[in-house]
């Protein structure tokens, strides 16, 4: 008999409206609002991020200080950027995602009890390279028979 999975709860209500619900929500929300920063609040009531909390709260007639706006909205920028520069270096460096240790070249995973598995260093050596003129070396080095000697 196959048991029945549970399904898992919704979100808070609040943080599933679109903006046409949440405006018409927040009308008495901000009403409400007990606490030092309105915007704070709003974002983390409605799940929303600063842009958004902004453009609602001056929707609806909320006075924003404009250096705490410029502030906070830099500030945002600053870690969008600093989040492309971390994407694009890993785009770079697709080498560094291989994942090696002392005992393996390439880790191709690990096993349920935590152990890795993959290419030793011996195994890895004892490959054929193809170079990038498409010769194959079996050597293990660059170094290329004698009878290839000009």
């Amino acid at each position: 008999m196959k048991k029945e999975r549970r399904q898992k709860a919704l979100p808070p209500r609040a943080k599933r409206m679109d903006r046409s619900a949440r405006l018409q929500s927040a009308r008495t929300w901000v009403k409400s609002y007990k606490g030092k920063n309105i915007a704070v609040g709003y974002r983390k009531h409605f799940a929303v991020d600063w842009v958004c909390a902004f453009r609602e709260l001056e929707i609806l007639g909320v006075k924003i200080d404009a250096a705490y706006k410029g502030q906070i909205l830099k500030s945002v920028e600053g870690d969008i950027a600093a989040r492309q520069r971390r994407k694009s270096k890993q785009v770079e460096t697709p080498e560094s995602s291989l994942d090696q240790d002392e005992n393996f070249a390439y880790i191709a995973g690990y096993t349920e009890a935590g152990f890795a598995y993959g290419i030793t260093w011996e195994e890895w050596e004892g490959l054929d390279v193809i170079d990038p003129d498409g010769n194959t070396n079996t050597t293990g080095n660059d170094e290329q028979p004698e009878s290839l000697h000009f």
